[in-house]
C-alpha cells in the first residue's frame, strides 16, 4: 500500500505536546519503539480539508501504542517521514481531541531544521 500523505499547516499550540512528550515515561517509550530521543516538544499541523478526511486511514495497522501510566490516556505513533527526515505522528485517544490535527515528534527541532514558521505547509508520509 502506498503510504498515506497528509497535508496542512504549521501552527502554534498550548503546549500540552511538550508537555506530554516530557514525561519520563513518554520518552521511554519513544525510545524503546522509535529508536530515538524526541526533541522536547511536537510540531502542529493542522488538516487541509482532503487531509483530515483522510484522517480516518489511520486506524490500528502500523499504529504503536503509548501505554499510559495512571491518571494519563493512551496514545498511538505512527512513523512517518517529512521529505527525507524520519518523525513520528503522535495521536492521543482522547475524544474531544481535534480531527484536523496532527502532532509531529522527531530526534531533532523541526521548525529549525525545516525553517518553518506558522503558516507554512507541510506534506508528512505515513506508511500503514
Amino acid at each position: 500500500m502506498p503510504p498515506i500523505v497528509f497535508v496542512g499547516t504549521v501552527f502554534s499550540g498550548k503546549g500540552e505536546g511538550k508537555k506530554f512528550v516530557g514525561l519520563l515515561w513518554v520518552k521511554n517509550q519513544i525510545k524503546e519503539k522509535l529508536g530515538f530521543s524526541s526533541y522536547a516538544g511536537t510540531l502542529n499541523i493542522r488538516l487541509n480539508l482532503e487531509s483530515a478526511g483522510k484522517r480516518i486511514l489511520l486506524g490500528n495497522e502500523g499504529a504503536i501504542w503509548i501505554k499510559p501510566k495512571t491518571g494519563f490516556c493512551p496514545g498511538v505513533m505512527f512513523k512517518a517521514q517529512i521529505g527525507d527526515l524520519d518523525v513520528a505522528v503522535v495521536v492521543p485517544k482522547i475524544s474531544n481531541y481535534p480531527s484536523d490535527v496532527l502532532e509531529i515528534i522527531a530526534p531533532v527541532c523541526l521548525r529549525e531544521r525545516l525553517k518553518l514558521t506558522d503558516g507554512c505547509e507541510v506534506a508528512v508520509s505515513i506508511s500503514v
